[in-house]
């Protein structure tokens, strides 16, 4: 800024000085008198501006004509480049010039110019690791594919340039939407350039979506190694990889290598609720209990969950409603006050026919909180109280429409899932689903965590609760189905509610 303010005080100071000297000539009679020896020349003003003016050229002539003479001096005395050097510099100033005109205009959004500036600068420079770069990005710009391909593949041929070229031939296949290869040039880059965070993140996304799993965790590894993730998050996204591999081992019938690989998902990260399930499944097939009961307590202590209790009813399967509640006082001694305990000491009331105990667990939540599971839960206890069938009706056309409660959702585009995945089908983010509210313009949609089965006594009784919605309907028009009522009837609009069930093996 100080260079800039000097430059302009400079450039107004030199105007100043040559208009009083214009002034001082056109004032002066007779004009400028110069003697040389016993010769005299007199100049009138204009011949005098005109002498003034050819004499700097004169000056100007006779500096470049002692620099190339200069430049001989030194070629002849053995410098083989001193000639070839002076007749460079002016090319390397307009060159570096018309790249710098090239980098604006391409951040200007200016493509052509950007292009036209670039075939200049590479003219003058002879320096392809500095132009094609440009030339690439301003053909991306004007939309020349072809073009910034051949260019990029030219990057490649320099060890100076490779990764630049690997980057850009695979950003222009992730355009195209061609993965497999867009992958291995991600793993090519990565090898070039293991630090680069933004290669990093591409080749985690691509492993991820081609159910690398294993290579994954190694590039997951490398982002902790080079410092570019928190090791708290890398536990994490490691417990969600180590997931998604033991489910992959599981469909290919491996069922050892999967149980060790739930386990160890389940222990870097204790509140995945999905690697908890699976841990404790695989605890449950060897018998081993009470680890399966550690995990499932562990991960409802973080985060209360139906596939929880789902996974913790597999425990004791033949178990009595009453035995059940009681063995159940192991989770819901947690989190007494969220949702979610609440409705699951609800169901277990409902299902021991302890219905008092059941309206006094469900407290206000109908009314704050209102949702599908709820609000048949109360529906169920006023059936169980011997409430008429028009409250219980209102109450269950309540549920229809009221939302289906937490879901697993997508926390980047909102897209609701019916199960967990450790990639969102909207918008492919890693490690992006929580268990939340769907937005209230997104229609329920039957989750992957079902909710447990209500049991209020026989399964006619379960179908007398059905026919209060719609007295009139057909079996196929409403039915019961994994432990939730679905209306079928042409009105509705495929809204579902939970209604009770017989459920001998859930609570």
């Amino acid at each position: 800024m100080l260079w800039s303010l000097f430059k302009i005080i400079l450039f107004v100071t030199a105007i100043a000085l040559l208009t009083l000297g214009a002034g001082f000539l056109m004032e002066t009679e007779g004009g400028i008198r110069i003697a040389i020896g016993s010769t005299e020349y007199n100049l009138e003003p204009l011949q005098a501006v005109i002498a003034g003016v050819l004499l700097v050229v004169a000056i100007w002539l006779a500096i470049i004509v002692l620099g190339l003479v200069i430049a001989f001096i030194r070629f002849v005395n053995g410098d083989e480049t001193a000639i070839s050097r002076y007749f460079d510099r002016s090319r390397e100033r307009k060159g570096y010039e018309a790249l710098a005109e090239g980098m604006i205009a391409l951040a200007s959004g200016e493509g052509s110019t950007a292009m036209s500036k670039a075939s200049r600068a590479e003219k003058y420079l002879k320096r392809p690791e500095l132009t094609n770069l440009l030339t690439a990005q301003a053909a991306e710009m004007t939309g020349d594919k072809r073009k910034a391909d051949e260019v990029y593949r030219r990057l490649l041929k320099d060890e100076r340039t490779q990764f630049v070229g690997v980057r850009g031939i695979m950003k222009q296949k992730l355009a195209e939407g061609d993965t497999d290869t867009a992958m291995k040039l991600a793993q090519k880059a990565f090898a070039l350039k293991p630090r680069h965070t933004e290669t990093q993140d591409v080749l985690l996304g691509l492993q991820a979506q081609h159910n690398d799993w294993s290579g994954a965790r190694k590039t997951l590894g490398a982002k902790l190694k080079y410092g570019d993730l928190p090791r708290d998050v890398h536990k994490r996204r490691d417990a969600v990889l180590a997931l998604s591999e033991a489910k992959g081992v599981l469909n290919e019938g491996n069922d050892i290598k999967a149980r060790e690989a739930a386990i160890e998902a389940n222990r870097l990260s204790p509140d995945l609720v999905p690697a908890a399930v699976m841990a404790a499944r695989s605890y449950i097939e060897n018998g081993k209990i009470r680890y399966a009961t550690r995990v499932l307590v562990k991960a409802w202590t973080a985060q209360p969950h139906p596939d929880i209790a789902a996974a913790f009813a597999e425990i004791a399967p033949d178990e009595t409603p009453a035995d059940r509640l009681m063995r159940f006082r192991a989770l819901t001694k947690h989190r007494e006050g969220d949702p979610e305990t609440r409705m699951l000491v609800t169901e277990l009331n409902i299902a021991a026919e302890n219905y008092a105990d059941a309206r006094t667990a469900l407290g206000d939540l109908p009314d704050v909180l209102p949702s599908q599971r709820a609000l048949t839960l109360l529906a169920a206890i006023e059936r169980g109280e011997g409430a008429d069938d028009q409250t219980v009706r209102a109450l269950l056309a309540r549920a229809v429409t009221a939302p289906r409660g937490p879901q697993w959702v997508c926390e980047n585009c909102n897209h609701v899932h019916a199960a967990w995945t450790p990639i969102c089908d909207g918008c492919q983010g890693f490690d992006t689903l929580a268990w939340k509210p769907a937005p209230e313009t997104d229609h329920a949609m039957q989750g992957g965590a079902e909710m447990l089965p209500l049991i209020v006594g026989s399964a006619r009784e379960t179908d007398d609760l059905a026919e209060l919605v719609d007295p009139d309907a057909d079996d196929d028009e409403a039915e019961v189905m994994d432990g939730e009522l679905i209306d079928a009837t042409p009105n509705a609009d495929a809204e579902q509610s939970d209604a009770p069930t017989d459920g001998a093996e859930k609570p």
